[in-house]
C-alpha cells in the first residue's frame, strides 16, 4: 500500500516521489487530484506544542492544523510545560483515545526521545498502530547509544516517517521500514525577491541553543565587519539554553552591540518582513536535520549558507541552490559570503535556484504523500 525507499536519490525531485508513490489520480482543470476513500481512525499527534509558553513552533503544529483542514480529526498532545505533566498528558491522551485511533509521535535526539519511546510502548500495550516521525538531527548517535530502545520503538511500528534521506539512511541501515515525508511550507507565504547582488545584511533564524551554535553568527559577523563596516546581523528566535544571553555578552566584549538586532521569537509573518531588507541567511548549526527555516529562507529567494550537516545536503546543493560550509568554519563562512557579495551573477543564479527548490516543499505536493500513508493503514 506504500512505497520504502531503500536507497534515496537526494537530487530526486519531491514532484517524482509523489509520481512514484501514487498511481491513481483524476485529471480535474489543469490539477490532478488524488482519489481516494478518507481515513476514518483518529489521529493523535504527539509532540511538544508549546507555543503559548514561548517556543517555536514545532514541525507538530503546523501538520495538525493541515491534517484537520484534510478533513482528518486530529487530537495534539501535549500543551503542558512541565516535563513530568506533560510525559503523563500524552500517556493519558493515547490511553483515552485509543480506540479506532494512529499515533504520530514526534521524535527527536535529545532527552525528548525517551518520551516518543515511552508513548510507543504504551502504543503497542494497547494494539495501537503508531508512526514515529524522526525530526532529531543528532538522532544516528541516539539509536547507536541505545540500540535496544531504538530498536523497540522504530522496529514495531506500522512506519517510520523520515524528513529528508539523512534519517532515512539510518532506518534502512538497520532494516527498519522507513517512508520519506519532507517538512512542508506554504510557498504563497514566502513572497520571492530575487536578488540580484547582496548587501552584508546577514539574517539568522532559530532558538538559542548550543547545538546550533549560535554564538558563530556573532563571530562571522565581527570578521565581516573588517571588510565590510555596513554589515549587519539579525537574530530571530526564543533563548532555550542560555546561548542568547551568551550572544549577547559576546556582541558587547567584541563592541559591535550595534550591529546586531535580537528579536526573540517572532511569528513568521514578522520575521518574513525582516527577510525582505535581509539578503544572505546563515544556518550555523552543528547538528540538523531538514530545517524548515532553511527551505523558507530559500523560497524568499535569499542567499543560504549553512553548515553540511546531517540533513542539509538532502536540501542544499553545494553552488547550485546555496552554499556549503564545514560545521564550525568561521573562515569559510567568511569566504562564502565574500564570494556572493563580490560575484553578482552567482548571487543572482542562486537566488532563483534556491526558490525552485522550495517550491517542492509546498503542502501540495507534501499531502499527498501523508494522505497516502494514511490510506494504507487498514480502517
Amino acid at each position: 500500500m506504500y512505497t520504502i525507499y531503500k536507497k534515496p536519490d537526494k537530487d530526486v525531485t519531491i514532484e517524482r516521489s509523489v509520481a512514484t508513490i501514487f498511481n491513481r489520480r483524476t485529471e480535474v482543470g489543469n490539477q490532478e487530484t488524488l482519489r481516494l476513500p478518507s481515513m476514518t481512525r483518529k489521529i493523535i499527534y504527539v509532540d511538544n506544542f508549546l507555543t503559548t509558553h514561548g517556543q517555536t513552533p514545532t514541525t507538530g503544529t503546523t501538520l495538525v492544523k493541515l491534517f484537520a483542514e484534510e478533513g482528518y480529526t486530529v487530537i495534539p498532545t501535549s500543551r503542558k510545560q512541565n516535563q513530568a505533566l506533560r510525559l503523563f498528558d500524552m500517556l493519558f491522551t493515547i490511553v483515552s483515545n485509543r480506540l479506532h485511533s494512529v499515533v504520530l509521535i514526534a521524535t527527536y535526539s535529545t532527552s525528548a526521545f525517551y518520551f516518543a519511546w515511552l508513548c510507543a510502548m504504551c502504543c503497542r500495550i494497547f494494539y495501537i498502530p503508531y508512526i514515529p516521525c524522526l525530526h532529531g538531527g543528532n538522532l544516528p548517535d541516539r539509536i547507536k547509544g541505545s540500540p535496544k530502545k531504538a530498536a523497540q520503538l522504530f522496529a514495531n511500528s506500522f512506519m517510520n516517517v523520515a524528513v529528508s534521506g539523512y534519517l532515512h539512511k539510518s532506518m534502512a541501515d538497520q532494516d527498519w521500514k522507513c517512508l520519506i515525508i519532507p517538512n512542508n511550507i506554504s510557498i504563497g507565504a514566502y513572497p520571492f525577491r530575487q536578488r540580484t547582488h547582496c548587501a552584508p545584511n546577514i539574517l539568522w533564524v532559530r532558538s538559542f541553543h548550543q547545538i546550533y551554535n549560535p554564538t558563530l553568527a556573532i563571530r562571522i559577523l565581527n570578521t565581516l565587519l573588517q571588510t565590510h563596516p555596513g554589515a549587519t546581523l539579525t537574530m530571530v528566535g526564543p533563548d532555550k539554553d542560555g546561548s542568547l544571553e551568551q550572544c549577547k555578552a559576546l556582541a558587547k566584549e567584541l563592541a559591535i552591540e550595534r550591529h546586531v538586532t535580537f528579536t526573540g521569537l517572532l511569528p513568521r509573518e514578522k520575521w518574513v518582513e525582516i527577510a525582505a531588507k535581509c539578503d544572505i541567511f546563515i544556518n550555523t548549526t552543528n547538528f540538523d536535520n531538514l530545517p524548515v527555516s532553511v527551505v523558507e529562507a530559500m523560497a524568499l529567494g535569499m542567499i543560504t549558507i549553512s553548515t553540511n550537516v546531517g540533513g542539509v545536503p538532502y536540501l542544499i546543493e553545494n553552488n547550485q541552490n546555496g552554499l556549503l560550509v564545514p560545521a564550525g568554519d568561521e573562515v569559510a563562512f567568511i569566504e562564502a559570503i565574500w564570494r556572493v557579495i563580490d560575484n553578482s551573477s552567482l548571487c543572482q543564479r542562486l537566488s532563483s535556484a534556491a526558490r525552485k527548490k522550495s517550491e517542492e516543499f509546498d503542502w501540495s505536493n507534501i499531502k499527498v504523500l501523508w494522505n497516502k500513508l494514511f490510506y494504507s493503514i487498514s480502517p
